[in-house]
C-alpha cells in the first residue's frame, strides 16, 4: 500500500479543488532511470485505463500501471518543505539504489 502523509493529502485536496474535478486521480508513473534508483512523477488524471492499478490512501485516489506497483507497493508521498523549496517528495524503500549502473554514485 502507498502512504500518503497527512501533510502531501491536504496540499493534494486543495490541488485537487482547484482543478474543480473532484473524480480526479493522481497518477503516478516513472519520469527516468538512473544510479540513484527509478525516478517517479506525479500528475493528475481524469482517466483510468483498464490496465491501471486503483487504490486510495487519506482520501486520495491514486492510478498507476500494474508494472509500477509491482516495484512500488511499499512506497509514499509527502510534502515538504524547506530552505530550497516546497513540493513532493516520492519515496520508494524497495527501489535500486546507488550503484545499481555502475557508475559509483557518492
Amino acid at each position: 500500500m502507498i502512504e500518503v502523509t497527512d501533510k502531501a493529502a491536504s496540499e493534494l485536496k486543495t490541488l485537487i479543488e482547484q482543478e474543480g474535478n473532484p473524480e480526479i486521480a493522481l497518477r503516478i508513473f516513472v519520469a527516468g532511470v538512473s544510479c540513484s534508483g527509478i525516478q517517479y512523477g506525479l500528475s493528475f488524471d481524469g482517466e483510468v485505463k483498464e490496465e491501471d492499478i486503483t487504490m486510495e490512501n487519506n482520501g486520495i485516489k491514486l492510478v498507476m500501471a500494474k508494472d509500477i506497483e509491482r516495484n512500488f507497493s511499499q512506497g509514499s508521498i509527502d510534502f515538504i518543505e524547506d530552505e530550497n523549496g516546497e513540493g513532493f517528495l516520492i519515496s520508494n524503500p524497495t527501489a535500486g539504489g546507488c550503484g545499481t549502473c555502475g557508475g559509483g554514485c557518492h
